[in-house]
């Protein structure tokens, strides 16, 4: 156990944070780390400089049998220092908890996937029937394009697999069958926009009737703020929700406003969270414009990330934009940055069984909750070439459901140091009972 803590802080320090520009990242620093870990160089791929993943396979032994890939990824969103108890890349652990950028998103299931892992590469461990595969893969917090698209796309012969287990891991909740373990089956799919607007520049000092690019746009993002968002009810939803016993009102698509705004009374985050997993979500998080104070703005532009639910497409957004923008939809131009559609894969077969009955094995339950994420990660791709994949841990119950989602890209993320345990023995366990399932 030990040494997975110490993996873990290892990565928080290494600092590889992704601003979204090729520049950074750093994987190398924890592909440096995983192969002084594993005492193997793996196989690197590098498509931009210091922009590194890593793969391990050990081949099984049956060619015909199913192989299983466990995958992390090594890069972290940026964290503002201010806004932290601790230092954010500090790695310190404290009160039973290991706090950093990254702890929970994924650095956690990174490392106890990594410990799982080395005994089959050492050779401790027999070889499962398929392969089994580690990646630790760069870029996924921008959207994979240095990391797991092109890895899929181009280098299939390094990452081919039948079965993968990714982020995240949830932690407990309460059913009405009693303690739940939510499983990700699915995620949203990102389409990422950008939304840009020109003007004609000017003397700032003379601004009557001026063409200031600004105006267009900022009309257009305050109609995104204050339009009502599509809203849809999947059967991912209907899962969680009748698992749950949340009310009944946030199955029909008329009323979950209302009953989101209920809920938001008293539970912001749970709210948050729900509304994430029942609506196109619209979010402008970067804006942009002009050249210096005593200029009229000649340009302006803005970021806007969206979410769309399984069955809502890049028509259903654009859509939804035009429409949101009103007047100023014929001076802002719309620019796709990402289009991946919602993706899933169905709660049957061998992986599935087997993740149910390793959670029986490690907490007495098997009560697994299919779970469809507000987010979205590198199983994308690989359900896109037909892969079982599932987003599987475990965690204490420490931190709450909603304030563990709130850590996500916030402040002060943190996971208890019995959570990373309890991750390494599920993947442990699973990996066991993956052999069993397997063999012939």
């Amino acid at each position: 156990m030990t040494e997975t803590i110490d993996l873990l802080v290892s990565l928080i320090r290494n600092q590889c944070v992704n601003d979204g520009t090729v520049s950074s990242g750093h994987e190398h620093r924890s592909v440096e780390t995983l192969q002084a870990y594993l005492d193997d160089p793996g196989t690197v791929f590098e498509p931009a400089p210091g922009r590194q993943s890593v793969v391990y396979r050990v081949k099984g032994t049956d060619p015909d049998a199913a192989s299983l890939m466990l995958m992390g990824h090594t890069d972290v969103v940026p964290a503002d220092p201010s806004g932290w108890s601790v230092d954010p890349f500090g790695g310190e652990i404290a009160g039973g908890f290991v706090w950093g950028r990254g702890a929970v998103d994924m650095l956690n299931l990174t490392a106890s996937m990594a410990t799982v892992f080395r005994p089959y590469l050492q050779g401790e461990a027999d070889p499962l029937p398929g392969d089994l595969v580690f990646l630790a893969v760069a870029d996924e917090e921008n959207a994979g394009g240095l990391g797991a698209r092109p890895l899929v796309a181009d280098r299939w012969d390094l990452v081919h697999c039948d079965n993968v287990l990714t982020e995240i891991a949830y932690p407990p909740i309460d059913t009405v069958d009693g303690v739940g373990y939510p499983v990700a089956v699915g995620e949203k799919g990102p389409h990422w926009t950008r939304m840009v607007a020109r003007g004609t520049p000017g003397h700032g000092s003379v601004p009557y009737g001026a063409d200031n690019a600004l105006a267009p746009l900022v009309e257009a993002l305050h109609g995104l703020f204050t339009t009502p968002a599509l809203a849809a009810i999947t059967d991912e939803w209907r899962q969680f929700v009748g698992a749950t016993g949340l009310d009944d009102a946030l199955l029909d698509a008329d009323l979950v406003d209302e009953a989101i705004e209920r809920l938001a009374a008293t539970d912001p985050r749970m709210a948050a969270y729900v509304h994430a997993c029942t609506h196109l979500t619209v979010s402008p998080n970067v804006l942009t414009g002009g050249v210096k104070a005593n200029m009229v703005a000649d340009w302006a532009e803005a970021q806007v990330d969206l979410r769309a639910l399984p069955g809502q497409t890049r028509d259903d957004v654009d859509q939804f934009l035009g429409k949101a923008m009103g007047s100023a939809r014929d001076r802002v131009e719309l620019v796709p940055v990402a289009d991946h559609p919602a993706n899933a894969t169905p709660t049957a077969g061998a992986l599935w069984e087997t993740i149910v009955d390793a959670l029986d094995d490690v907490t007495g339950s098997r009560n697994a909750i299919p779970t469809m994420m507000p987010a979205t990660t590198d199983a994308r791709f690989f359900r896109r070439r037909g892969v079982t994949a599932y987003g599987v841990g475990l965690f204490d119950r420490q931190v709450t459901f909603p304030d563990f989602l709130a850590m996500f890209h916030g402040h002060d993320e943190r996971v208890s140091v019995d959570s990373v345990d309890l991750t390494t023995r599920l993947l442990t366990v699973i990996t066991q009972r993956w052999r069993e399932r397997t063999s012939r």
